[in-house]
């Protein structure tokens, strides 16, 4: 096989406590990943020679500091013994909006990473990857494992759950918020006290970015505000992404043909199983 296309999944942030401050700096944090049927795609072409490029739209970014062309450059110096050349042509069509918090770069990485490991022969494991991942970020190796999963420490602690079939309403507000400008910010709450699975499903948990990200970002406020009119409304992760469930794709689109002119929406399924690594089993 010399080349495939495969789906790269987002994902929704049902909460976020912030449990810690590590003395490197890194956060420690409590969240469920739950994945949706919203999903960029990647092509990828093995070439014959030993280059890595990349072709899509312009995210602002040098394709260089692309997550997609550093996660092959990563699994190619990790995999010396793999099969030769080991250059490729990758082509990303998007469809998940970049800095909103539905890990769009990261779900790139990890079928990147998924893909290259297959065509390049490299014969490293789902765990093997998953570290490889986690020196490109937090959220790559929930979706190099592939299920929805409920994390701990710094987001490398997955356990895979089984979430009930739910639909989503997320709102995109045109304003990509900065990661590391939320995690900077001196009223963010940073020690909330762990909680258990159980806790969770009863109802008590929130999102403890989110009213950092209210006050420094008014579309978010006001994108949260519509969205609560028709259930809790909650950013995912450190947003722009705002979503709420609903009980059917119906609801969920009813919801959505009230959208105010000029904003950008999404229905999505949550899912329990990456289609990518599905793919490859």
């Amino acid at each position: 096989m010399t080349s495939m296309r495969l789906p790269a999944p987002a994902k929704l942030n049902l909460f976020l406590h912030v449990t810690g401050q590590r003395d490197d700096g890194y956060h420690t944090l409590q969240t469920l990943f739950q994945l949706l049927d919203l999903h960029d795609t990647l092509d990828v072409r093995l070439t014959q020679t030993e280059s890595i490029t990349l072709e899509g739209p312009d995210l602002g970014i040098a394709n260089s500091e692309n997550l997609v062309v550093r996660a092959a450059l990563k699994l190619r110096e990790a995999a010396p013994t793999a099969s030769d050349p080991r250059g490729a042509h990758i082509t990303l069509h998007k469809r998940i909006p970049a800095g909103g918090g539905l890990g769009g770069g990261s779900s790139d990485a990890a079928t990147t990473l998924l893909a290259l490991n297959h065509l390049w022969q490299c014969g490293l494991n789902n765990h093997e990857l998953q570290d490889l991942g986690r020196e490109l970020g937090a959220d790559v190796p929930v979706f190099v494992a592939g299920n929805s999963a409920w994390a701990e420490g710094i987001g490398e602690a997955l356990t895979p759950v089984t979430l009930p079939e739910s639909w989503y309403l997320i709102v995109a507000p045109d304003c990509p918020v900065s990661t590391a400008e939320i995690f900077s910010r001196p009223e963010l709450t940073r020690t909330t006290p762990p909680i258990t699975m159980a806790t969770f499903f009863a109802g008590a948990s929130r999102n403890d970015c989110q009213p950092v990200v209210q006050n420094l970002y008014p579309e978010v406020d006001k994108a949260l505000k519509w969205l609560g009119n028709f259930g809790e409304a909650k950013l995912t992760g450190t947003g722009a992404c705002v979503f709420a469930r609903f009980e059917s794709q119906a609801s969920a689109e009813s919801a959505m043909a009230q959208l105010p002119e000029g904003w950008t929406a999404y229905v999505a399924r949550g899912i329990n199983r990456s289609p990518a690594t599905q793919q490859l089993v």
